[in-house]
């Protein structure tokens, strides 16, 4: 048998401008993506039966086996691309669920790559792209793990976006939300804020600059969010008393992140963090 590994990235939305309103009910956005040093870890032990173990700390969270995302993107790839080898996957889930960090997500897109390389499959495959979008919105994003810009509701991105090294601490207080409820609250408190797409010409890609660009963006969603979690306004206010340059709710929340002007200083945020919120899951990670 064969042992192939990869590793599933916690997604980072640096920004997120909700567009509007399709007449499908679905919403354009607008986002500039990252993605961290800590995530998911996925394995897939080559066999004759498609199978999936989850372990790890988060594990609890990953719920319902028959309905991971995992499975459900190799099922997806299984019905675009005929005689593929499949076998036991195994998950190591470390990233809390609900929290707006694409844990799901970037555990599909890992598995999507994994199936490629057992099946000698060129990684931009079309029929990898489909799949992953039939999954979930996010999951495209996260097939090639590196800062992009996402549009449309997920399936038009950007080509790799080199931006610095940043270090961070993302906080999760514990409480999941579902995108949907959090969109449901959206269209009663806000509006679209941000009337065009974000350009790849304006993203900086010098340290400083980025986060002079950053402080004058949004997440969009985060109004919204704290309506179903006020827990978030907490964890903001935490943040903010470190010397953190930035500090922002990810995706649909309730997830934060927070940006440091190096790793000490995020670190050292990140143990005074959970030395006073000890239920919280905090981690002291660098984005990319």
């Amino acid at each position: 048998m064969t042992l192939l590994e990869d590793q599933a990235p916690a997604k980072i939305n640096l920004t997120l401008g909700i567009l509007a309103k399709r007449a499908d009910g679905y919403h354009e956005l607008s986002s500039l993506v990252a993605f961290a040093a800590v995530g998911d870890a996925l394995s897939l032990d080559m066999g004759p039966a498609l199978d999936l173990a989850v372990e790890g700390p988060m594990a609890v969270g990953a719920g319902n086996l028959s309905d991971n995302l995992v499975l459900r993107a190799a099922r997806a790839a299984q019905e675009r691309i005929e005689r593929l080898k499949f076998g036991r996957f195994s998950l190591t889930k470390r990233l809390p669920a609900g929290a707006g960090l694409g844990g799901g997500s970037s555990d599909a897109a890992a598995a999507l790559r994994l199936i490629a390389k057992a099946n000698d499959l060129p990684a931009d495959d079309q029929r990898l792209f489909d799949a992953a979008l039939a999954v979930g919105a996010d999951v495209p994003v996260c097939l090639d793990p590196r800062a992009r810009l996402m549009h449309g509701i997920g399936e038009i991105l950007s080509g790799p976006i080199a931006l610095p090294k940043l270090d961070a601490v993302l906080v999760f207080p514990g409480v999941p939300l579902a995108t949907k409820d959090v969109f449901g609250h959206f269209t009663l408190v806000a509006g679209p804020r941000r009337r065009t797409r974000y350009a790849e010409t304006e993203i900086p890609r010098e340290r400083e600059a980025l986060f002079s660009y950053l402080s004058n963006e949004t997440n969009d969603l985060e109004l919204a969010a704290r309506l179903v979690a006020p827990v978030i306004a907490e964890v903001k206010d935490l943040l903010a008393e470190s010397d953190a340059r930035i500090v922002r709710m990810t995706g649909s929340g309730s997830a934060t992140f927070a940006l440091y002007d190096n790793a000490s200083l995020a670190k050292r945020a990140a143990a005074k963090i959970a030395k006073r919120r000890p239920a919280w899951w905090v981690a002291a990670t660098t984005i990319a």
